[in-house]
């Protein structure tokens, strides 16, 4: 299950898109519009998408991390308009037989979608509103746990 969706994202539905009787772990991430950031008080956040490349950027991301870890399934659905303080802007769901594939898998794929799909984030607060995130459209490097805290040689 991939969606891009202007709805609130029900959780229930991706946990049933990943619900395998051969897994024994799900992990499940969940990216919430918070009140703050870098000091500002954030009203909302709004998300505009290229919808249909989106998608298919979405459907490689899930397409590798089925090959590079041993998932059951993926599921991922990201919001686009406006999505209120407290609400999931973007929720990946990874089932696998044992838990350490199913963190992997969903670390890289929320650190990917980031990267690559293009879904842009606007920051509303108090006085104005800010482009939030990286919009140079660079490919970016997927890090092990030791590069992600500087001691390999991945970006970041």
């Amino acid at each position: 299950m991939i969606r891009l969706t202007a709805e609130p994202i029900v959780l229930d539905e991706l946990l049933a898109a990943v619900a395998d009787p051969k897994a024994g772990a799900v992990v499940v991430f969940v990216g919430m519009t918070r009140d703050n950031n870098d000091g500002r008080d954030v009203e909302r956040l709004e998300y505009e998408a290229y919808a249909g490349m989106a998608e298919r950027e979405m459907e490689k991301i899930a397409a590798e991390a089925r090959t590079r870890w041993a998932i059951a399934r993926i599921a991922v659905a990201h919001r686009t308009g406006v999505v209120p303080i407290g609400m999931a802007s973007v929720v990946i769901a990874v089932s696998s037989a044992h838990r350490a594939d199913a963190f992997e898998a969903a670390r890289f794929t929320i650190d990917r979608l980031k990267e690559v799909v293009p879904i842009w984030k606007k920051e509303f607060f108090s006085g104005g509103a800010v482009w939030i995130g990286d919009q140079c459209g660079r490919e970016g490097v997927w890090q092990t746990g030791d590069d992600a805290e500087g001691n390999g040689s991945g970006a970041g």
